[in-house]
């Protein structure tokens, strides 16, 4: 497929489900299109066995929404499909509206780079349920995969405590979109930089790289391959010293970092592509050092995450930056954040909100209803907790939340504590209200909100269970919904 006509050359209003498309219609043929409705993205566990997850993907979302348009290529494909009667699916009268169709609602989010939890909504997109109905695969997608990939690299990040992580993942990661996707959120969730260059443009995103294997093998010798790269690039020497003995990489890359020196140039460092990286890097930061170049740094790589390193980390390696690619760029242990969005309230223009809910066999499936908010406490220790109430029915300054997974769970806030409302508001009648700060901004918010949180919940082995749950009356009214739906009033 020329790639003038791949998704990344068209309108991207039919990237949805069918069902969202045949719901929409079946609004408007039930009347029920003039709807005013309420959605919210949530998710149910925190991934990777962790304890928290990172907020990322609004401004990507956001661009959808403003862009958000059913061209005539999108309507005449539509108008070619067909029901199992060989009828058309979708009528003229439909087609023409969606051609007309613009989001005119309301989105509210968590900012990227906040630490959210289970069970607290993401996103809370308001507006007439057709709109707001098509709008949810999109969304989805977008938040779902960037908030996954953006929380790997925090736990990478962490691992590394205070090292530099790269992001090399683009050549293994889930195509196009998942490369530049990943890129994004990794550096989000603290990267330092990434060696895809599409991303550091789009994005600003600091980007770096030096020569593989390959080019070592072209030449006849290693220290002739590290000789002619020194030559082309002196402000960019990082070898790769792995591809025959490694140590004798290192005193090739020593030798050549010599002759560097002598032109006005310093050697950036050298990289450790395999082996015992412990041993191996505590072996080339002495030689390195007993050579005078003290501040050449050694890289590791090699199909690392946040386990591999931290067990690096203690065994005392002294790799000072890490270049992490396949097991970051696809979340690795983790296929999907799992994040859903679910409707819970609707309402006449200008009516009484009616909340609405969905109950399961699962009581992580069951939904929460209202217009809901996030109330984040802090004490002088930190965060204490996170609250969900409706805005339609606000708590008092002295309030009570209870983990609707036990009731026995609860915890009190009084008027003294200070609070933060996390849903922001971001679009406001279809239009864009949220100034977007600098990604580099995101990530420094991403980066202190772990160091605020701390290690009881940004550890690997048992974390921390923070505290979310709903506002005392919200729970009220949420168990009165399900017992109604049940039978039980």
């Amino acid at each position: 497929m020329p790639i003038e006509r791949s998704a990344y050359g068209q309108s991207l209003a039919l990237l949805t489900d069918l069902y969202q498309l045949t719901m929409a219609s079946a609004y408007r043929e039930a009347g029920k299109a003039g709807l005013e409705s309420v959605f919210h993205m949530t998710f149910r566990e925190n991934p990777f066995g962790g304890g928290y997850a990172v907020a990322c993907g609004l401004d990507i979302a956001m661009d959808y929404v403003e862009q958000w348009r059913f061209d005539e290529s999108d309507r005449s494909y539509l108008a070619t499909l067909e029901g199992n009667d060989g009828e058309r699916l979708f009528r003229d009268e439909f087609l023409e509206y969606l051609g007309k169709l613009r989001f005119t609602g309301q989105v509210d989010a968590v900012p990227e780079g906040t630490l959210v939890f289970p069970g607290e909504p993401l996103l809370r997109v308001r507006g007439p349920i057709c709109e707001c109905q098509l709008l949810e695969t999109a969304l989805l997608n977008i938040v779902n995969f960037q908030t996954l990939i953006a929380t790997k690299a925090s736990r990478v990040c962490a691992a590394a405590r205070g090292d530099a992580v790269l992001e090399f993942g683009l050549r293994r990661a889930q195509g196009i979109d998942g490369g530049i996707g990943a890129s994004r959120a990794a550096y989000v969730g603290g990267c330092a930089a990434t060696s895809n260059v599409l991303a550091g443009k789009l994005f600003g995103i600091p980007v770096r790289g030096t020569h593989a294997h390959s080019w070592v093998m072209v030449f006849d010798t290693e220290i002739e391959a590290f000789e002619s790269y020194a030559e082309a690039m002196p402000n960019n020497c990082v070898f790769l010293v792995d591809t025959y003995d490694t140590l004798q990489g290192v005193e090739n890359a020593i030798s050549v970092a010599g002759r560097l020196r002598e032109r006005g140039h310093e050697i950036i460092g050298i990289r450790l592509d395999s082996g015992d990286l412990a041993w191996l890097s505590r072996r080339a930061r002495t030689m390195l050092d007993e050579a005078g170049f003290v501040d050449a740094v050694v890289i590791g790589s090699n199909e690392l995450d946040e386990h591999v390193i931290k067990s690096l980390k203690d065994q005392g390696a002294t790799i000072a930056v890490w270049g992490v690619g396949t097991k970051l760029a696809t979340a690795d242990g983790q296929p999907s954040l799992g994040g859903v969005y679910k409707l819970s309230a609707i309402r006449e223009p200008g009516g009484e909100w009616d909340y609405r809910i969905k109950v399961s066999e699962q009581a992580a499936k069951v939904t929460t209803p209202g217009v809901l908010q996030v109330r984040r406490f802090e004490s002088d220790d930190g965060p204490a907790g996170d609250m969900v109430f409706s805005e339609t029915a606000p708590p008092d300054d002295d309030c009570v939340m209870i983990d609707p997974a036990d009731v026995t769970r609860r915890k009190a806030f009084g008027r003294d504590i200070s609070c933060t409302d996390l849903l922001v508001p971001v679009v406001r009648d279809g239009v864009r209200v949220y100034e977007t700060p600098p990604l580099s901004a995101v990530r420094e918010r991403a980066l202190a909100q772990v160091d605020v949180f701390g290690r009881a919940v940004t550890r690997f082995l048992n974390p921390y269970q923070y505290p979310v749950g709903l506002e005392a009356g919200l729970f009220e009214e949420k168990t009165r919904l399900i017992m109604a739906v049940r039978g039980y009033l």
